[in-house]
């Protein structure tokens, strides 16, 4: 198998692929690999699907003390997961793929990675992997309120079902209704948290969400709220609630009939500084 890869590795130097940097060489070197892998520690290895060769992971520059996603952040590359291999003495480009092949070929035969950058200076190799971060839901739903109504939809569609929570079933209930006044109290902590960077049901001026409700205009009988880190859709959100107890009861719970939600970034965009809010309620009977 590597005799083959380095017979690869010849072929791409001296044919069509000339032109190529050894690092980009290095690359492809190692695509091949992931779509015809050998062993790896005696394990069984699987064809994986191509990495994606991206110059911002080329171009970065690894310090010590400084996590690899932190530097990939830095350079503007925005990613979920990240790792690093660097090597020093390797004079060619077959003896860099040996080497890296033979102590990191489970980095090398990691799924979860979809980008690829590898930068030589000398004999001094360094090969990033990296998986991209899906796009900010801004880029999907640039209007809040559209987010919140994909949220409500896939809220209701968890109680026309119903759902088990934790050991507790709850059956079928009514669907929910939008209501502008809880969206606006959602907007207001998801904007609170994202320009503050903080997560907790306790807004920083102390305020708990009956407070915020009320503020909004909201006369509620009952209401809950649910707030999640970091997720990039509003169905991602709505799965994560669904697998906590408490946050899927508040899903769940036939008492509540209105609902409201939203998501705010960091003024900065970083990884997972996103925040959504989903508030639930039932407004006092007027008398």
């Amino acid at each position: 198998m590597l005799s083959r890869l380095i017979l690869v590795a010849a072929l791409l130097t001296a044919g069509s692929a000339s032109a190529q940097s050894d690092a980009d060489a290095l690359a492809a070197m190692i695509n091949a690999y992931r779509s015809s892998p050998d062993a790896c520690h005696e394990g069984e290895a699987q064809a994986l699907p191509q990495l994606k060769t991206q110059a911002t992971l080329e171009a970065v520059k690894l310090k010590p003390g400084v996590r690899v996603l932190v530097a990939l952040q830095n350079a503007g590359f925005s990613g979920t997961k990240a790792d690093a291999i660097s090597i020093s003495g390797a004079g060619n480009l077959q003896v860099a793929f040996a080497t890296i092949r033979k102590a990191y070929c489970r980095i090398l035969l990691n799924a979860s990675y979809t980008d690829i950058g590898v930068s030589r200076q000398g004999g001094d190799w360094t090969v990033v992997f990296a998986r991209a971060a899906a796009p900010l839901p801004s880029v999907a739903y640039p209007d809040w309120h559209d987010a919140g109504m994909a949220l409500l939809d896939a809220v209701n569609q968890a109680r026309a079902e119903g759902h088990t929570c934790g050991a507790q079933y709850f059956p079928p209930a009514q669907p929910l209704s939008w209501n502008a006044q809880l969206g606006e109290a959602a907007l207001e902590h998801s904007n609170d948290m994202a320009a503050q960077q903080y997560f907790d049901h306790t807004g920083k001026d102390g305020s708990n969400v009956g407070e915020r409700s009320r503020k909004a205009g909201y006369q509620w009988a009952r209401v809950g709220e649910n707030l999640a880190y970091g997720v990039y859709t509003p169905q991602e959100a709505v799965a994560g609630w669904l697998n906590s107890p408490g946050h899927c009861a508040n899903i769940m719970n036939k008492d509540f009939t209105e609902f409201g939600a939203a998501y705010a970034i960091t003024p900065q965009p970083a990884v997972g500084a996103i925040y959504w809010s989903q508030v639930f309620g039932r407004p006092k009977l007027r008398a």
